[in-house]
């Protein structure tokens, strides 16, 4: 009997001492767990599909692989449109070269037919229509998997597809355009080059996907000009529509346009329309083709006016400016711009006017010549002489009170 209770109170005493310990762990379990169990879902997270959720947890992939930059500021999508546009996919008329490694006799150089196909050795036609280099290369390795151990592929695009693609905009000609070699830079060639009044700091590439999404990049080909570093040159694709803006008055003033005329971006030649009054006929209309970038003393330069009766000191320069939408005149000093004056000696753009005068000399002696009666005394000379400087409008016909009087 007394052995029995011995045990009971031994077991009592166990039993005591794991409760002691055990239940305080198992309180603060159940408390967490209930807690944690009634706190509700936030808001979009309770019906969102794997989808949803595959895409959420990218977008944060995304923002942790940029430590510099501000989450919450972060364009996910712009990140994703730079990244697709320089993915070169590849098409119809690509010339790529296979190289395996250790089987020269597998190594080849072919072109995508029509339908994006090309013969590969041992594993025939396979389809590379839309995939990239990286994919192609890929799926060459698989192929060949099935027939060498371990192979090694390498895949390089030796000559890309002609493409058509649509330029509008500050261009000299718009339009649609095959180009052989899919530059940016060949693309503003090919269309004549750029206007005077384009702004090359935002050119627009527009591009349209597969699975109709629709892309669009912006490409500054000024600062490098201006900082004197590479143009950035993308390569365009099939279908790209290429944007130039305009310049606006509020850019105008931060935007060096005749550094952009010298370049080989802008219109290679002008076309700058001359009257020129200083001539013996009386007056002749031309135009004259410059360079783009020349200056009003190389315009000077070809024309050749007659030195003995064209005023120089007195050219107008007239332009039409865009954002008056009215024409502006200008008075140069020829002579001066000759002499070195830069204030004189403005740069030209496109459709720009000159106008040359008849200086004093020459204006007095085309007048004596249409003049057609007789004077009768030095004193009647004198006084048309007087009558033509007094006034500058009598310097191409005389009075009518003075032909009159000497009949």
């Amino acid at each position: 009997m007394r052995q029995s209770l011995h045990s009971i109170a031994t077991f009592s005493l166990m039993g005591l001492y794991a409760a002691c310990f055990t239940l305080p762990g198992a309180m603060a379990w159940a408390f967490f767990a209930d807690s944690a169990l009634g706190q509700p879902l936030p808001a979009g997270e309770q019906e969102s599909t794997p989808f949803q959720l595959l895409n959420a947890a990218r977008q944060r992939l995304l923002q942790q692989s940029l430590p510099h930059s501000n989450p919450s500021n972060l364009n996910v999508d712009s990140l994703l449109s730079k990244e697709n546009f320089e993915i070169y996919r590849l098409g119809p008329g690509d010339s790529v070269y296979v190289n395996v490694l250790r089987f020269p006799d597998l190594s080849f150089q072919g072109t995508l037919d029509q339908q994006g196909n090309m013969i590969v050795p041992l594993t025939g036609a396979l389809s590379f229509q839309g995939l990239t280099i990286e994919q192609a290369r890929e799926q060459i390795r698989t192929k060949l998997d099935h027939y060498i151990v371990n192979p090694q592929v390498d895949v390089i695009l030796i000559a890309q597809r002609p493409v058509q693609v649509t330029i509008a905009g500050e261009v000299v000609k718009p339009g649609f355009y095959p180009l052989q070699a899919p530059q940016l830079a060949t693309a503003l060639l090919t269309a004549g080059g750029t206007t005077g009044l384009a702004d090359l700091r935002s050119v627009r590439i527009r591009r349209t996907l597969a699975d109709g999404s629709l892309l669009e990049q912006d490409i500054d080909l000024f600062s490098p000009l201006r900082d004197s570093q590479s143009i950035p040159n993308i390569r365009l694709v099939d279908g790209d529509t290429i944007i130039i803006p305009t310049l606006t008055a509020a850019t105008d003033a931060e935007y060096d346009r005749n550094l952009i005329a010298r370049s080989t971006l802008a219109q290679q030649q002008i076309n700058v329309r001359v009257f020129n009054r200083a001539t013996p006929s009386g007056g002749t209309i031309g135009s004259v083709h410059l360079p783009n970038g020349s200056t009003f003393l190389d315009a000077l330069t070809i024309i050749s006016p007659d030195l003995s009766s064209a005023n120089l000191r007195e050219i107008a320069l007239v332009r039409f400016d865009v954002h008056q939408g009215k024409a502006i005149a200008v008075e140069l000093n020829g002579k001066k711009a000759m002499m070195g004056d830069m204030s004189q000696n403005p740069p030209l753009e496109q459709n720009d006017v000159i106008v040359i005068g008849r200086n004093l000399i020459a204006r007095i002696t085309n007048t004596f010549n249409t003049f057609t009666q007789p004077f009768r005394d030095v004193l009647g000379f004198l006084l048309f002489f007087d009558s033509l400087t007094s006034s500058a409008t009598n310097l191409f016909q005389p009075t009518g009170s003075s032909s009159g009087s000497r009949r």
